[in-house]
């Protein structure tokens, strides 16, 4: 028994070895080329987002322009408003001297 081990054993080893660097060369090969159908993929989304940037930048744009427009906006109707109020406390001033005076 032995002497099988030890003639056999070692040819069953490297006949084992052989057929796992040659499943380790096939699964290498495999991953190659999903690696450059995944490159090629990034590349065309980049391509398209680099499309879009344009896009992207009218959009900041447009909503810069708004945002001062709001803010002109809000900033005269809070002037306005405080403007009715000034009017209206100046106007009770007024009638509160002249019934000071009057009496």
């Amino acid at each position: 028994m032995q002497s099988f081990l030890s003639e056999y054993l070692p040819i069953l080893i490297y006949i084992l070895l052989c057929i796992l660097i040659v499943l380790l060369i096939i699964i290498s090969v495999k991953v190659i080329k999903t690696m450059n159908r995944v490159e090629g993929i990034v590349d065309d989304v980049d391509d398209k987002v680099k499309s879009l940037n344009g896009i992207f930048n009218v959009v900041d744009a447009v909503t810069d322009k708004l945002s001062a427009l709001t803010e002109v906006i809000s900033d005269s109707i809070i002037l306005f408003i405080k403007g009715i109020f000034k009017k209206k406390k100046k106007k009770i001033e007024k009638e509160q001297e002249e019934e000071e005076i009057d009496e």
